[in-house]
């Protein structure tokens, strides 16, 4: 494991015998330090609601592992329910497009982006050879959002396995460990998943994601701007937030999003599974998100993380996040011109080139925690190991945590004398 903070290494006066746990513990006491800051945010990405255990994707796999099973896909005879080697084929044949080209392959991202210019262009053209292949596209279009939308809301977490929302309780558990009187913490999410809504509800922790209302729930940014109070005193009007409030902001969407066309605020919260062949649902796997942010809600959300970035002693702790996104990246690169900000990202800073140059600056405000965990294939920056060992944690948290693990191995255990007995 290794904590760099700019050129510093924290581990530097440690002895060489010093175990994971001495580590661990080091990087708690720095980062219940970084709870205590100002202003608090998190910055969380498809990395944390990746979850592998025996080689099984319990979550949802990160964009590399999404783009490979849809490149496998492609390549199968039969026909397939999102998008068939027939239609890749026929795109190549019709506009010269290739789905497996080495620039689109390993990025369902950029190869949304080609797919739509694509349509634009065939849908305006005015030639019968071209404005024929668009209802192709538009296929294509709807197959990979579907399945974005299936691989976001299909597997086992959809059939009982609680291993990831457990982990995003467990983050939001360790919010509460911030002190009384500070600015409630922001929580921004490049996911389109639903763990982090359902981990609030489960562990009834109240936040604000946008939305106001109770049948009809719609995006109104004005909800950002209200606290959540209780009332101390009924004679003299005496008000106190209330403690754990969490300001919660999906910055590219989600998969229960939809836009209608009436209405002063257009952007539904639906509880329902939505058809993604409607072009409103708003989900943007694409690099248009670029310029797709420049519209409500979208506009408004980034509004807040810049808001929140540019505050006096803000902190951004990034996790399963790897710099991928321009439009993030430059957000955070202007928070890094104010000499208040600092960024504490668990990542390995050779991760890319991006990584690297901020590594290379040798800033002490900004930090990297990264290296091998304690077991084989898991690493110290992976979601799992920073909730359940690097965070801060409460007496209460400990107790409970220990009480899940005690009962995690005596189901275990009667699983295996059920499994000797048959």
């Amino acid at each position: 494991m290794k904590f760099l903070k700019g050129n510093r290494d924290e581990f530097e006066k440690l002895k060489d015998e010093s175990s994971l746990e001495d580590k661990a513990e080091i990087i708690q006491r720095q980062m219940a330090e970084v709870f205590g800051s100002k202003n608090l945010s998190f910055l969380l990405g498809s990395g944390c609601s990746s979850l592998r255990h025996d080689n099984a994707e319990l979550g949802i796999p990160t964009m590399k592992f999404l783009a490979e099973e849809f490149q496998a896909l492609l390549v199968a005879d039969a026909e397939q329910e999102f998008v068939s080697a027939a239609q890749k084929t026929e795109l190549y044949d019709k506009l010269g497009i290739d789905l497996s080209a080495n620039d689109v392959k390993g990025n369902l991202e950029q190869m949304m982006a080609v797919l739509i210019n694509a349509h634009q262009f065939c849908k305006t053209s005015e030639k019968e050879e071209l404005s024929s292949v668009a209802p192709l596209v538009e296929n294509i279009i709807v197959g990979i959002k579907e399945f974005v939308l299936h691989k976001c809301t299909t597997g086992p977490f959809s059939n009982g396995d609680e291993s990831v929302v457990a982990l995003y309780r467990r983050f939001y558990q360790s919010l509460a460990t911030r002190a009384r009187g500070l600015a409630p913490p922001w929580v921004f999410s490049t996911n389109y998943d639903l763990f982090n809504e359902r981990a609030m509800d489960r562990s009834g922790i109240p936040y604000s994601n946008g939305f106001s209302g109770t049948v009809e729930r719609r995006f109104n940014p004005a909800t950002y701007r209200l606290a959540l109070a209780e009332q101390l005193d009924i004679t003299s009007r005496r008000w106190a937030a209330v403690d754990g409030f969490v300001h919660f902001c999906k910055l590219h969407g989600s998969v229960n999003w939809i836009e209608e066309d009436t209405g002063l605020y257009p952007i539904r919260e639906s509880h329902t599974l939505l058809d993604p062949s409607n072009d409103r649902v708003m989900i943007y796997p694409t690099p248009s998100k670029q310029t797709a942010s420049f519209g409500s809600p979208y506009s408004d959300m980034f509004r807040e993380f810049q808001r929140q970035v540019v505050q006096d002693q803000s902190v951004l702790v990034i996790l399963g996040f790897s710099f991928g996104d321009e439009h993030v990246n430059n957000i955070i690169f202007q928070g890094l011109t104010l000499p208040g900000f600092r960024v504490v990202a668990f990542m390995d800073p050779e991760t890319n080139d991006i990584t690297r140059e901020l590594a290379a600056l040798g800033d002490p405000r900004i930090w990297f925690i990264w290296g091998d965990g304690d077991a084989a294939g898991k690493k110290a920056h992976y979601f799992e190991s920073v909730v359940n060992h690097l965070m801060p944690t409460s007496a209460d948290q400990k107790i409970d945590q220990t009480i899940e693990r005690a009962l995690q191995a005596l189901l275990a255990k009667e699983q295996d004398t059920k499994d000797g007995e048959g």
